[in-house]
């Protein structure tokens, strides 16, 4: 399962999907909306500025700026625990490898033509796919999912209300049901 990091694309543009015998996409990055979104974007400017990244992340220890209007506030409806979130920033504060790793992600995003050209390829995977998509997303577009469904010989896409990005954060009840659904028991012997 992915969500919000879109790198099925990757895989499957790559020939490395060969073990995935389902795939199942949250309201991620798809097309050519990488890095995603405004907090995305601003994301992608921090790495690109020596020592911004470092200082982006620190900032992000207040509360305020976490749920600030235009970043990590449109990524979940309600506010994140504390904790969660904590776990999410904390490393980029404390290891330059994890900040250099962010660095070199930021600056590798492929032009909007390649990006487009492996979202194509994911026709190429012909398992079965759940697609279940935030009807509010701010970051990631809603026609994104109908698209991504349509790319898919066996696709179903699930529209989920009441959720932005991080649907398993907003709608975990509602993804668990889904997935239980989607994924078959384990046969018993």
């Amino acid at each position: 399962m992915l969500n919000d990091w879109g790198g099925a694309q990757f895989l499957i543009s790559e020939d490395r999907a060969d073990r995935l015998a389902r795939l199942v996409l949250t309201s991620c990055e798809a097309f050519d909306n990488y890095p995603p979104g405004l907090p995305g974007r601003m994301l992608a400017l921090a790495a690109g500025t020596p020592g911004r990244l470092r200082l982006t992340m620190n900032l992000l220890r207040f509360t305020a700026l976490r749920r600030a209007p235009g970043g990590w506030a449109w990524m979940s409806k309600r506010p994140v625990p504390r904790h969660v979130m904590d776990g999410w920033f904390r490393p980029a504060t404390r290891s330059a490898g994890i900040r250099r790793d962010l660095v070199a992600y930021g600056r590798s995003v492929p032009d909007d033509r390649t990006l487009l050209d492996w979202a194509a390829r994911l026709a190429a995977f012909d398992r079965p796919v759940l697609i279940a998509w935030a009807t509010e997303d701010k970051i990631m577009p809603r026609e994104h999912g109908p698209r991504l469904a349509a790319l898919f010989p066996d696709a179903r896409l699930v529209e989920v209300e009441d959720s932005y990005t991080l649907i398993p954060e907003d709608q975990p009840d509602l993804l668990v049901r889904l997935l239980r659904e989607f994924v078959p028991a384990p046969a018993v012997s």
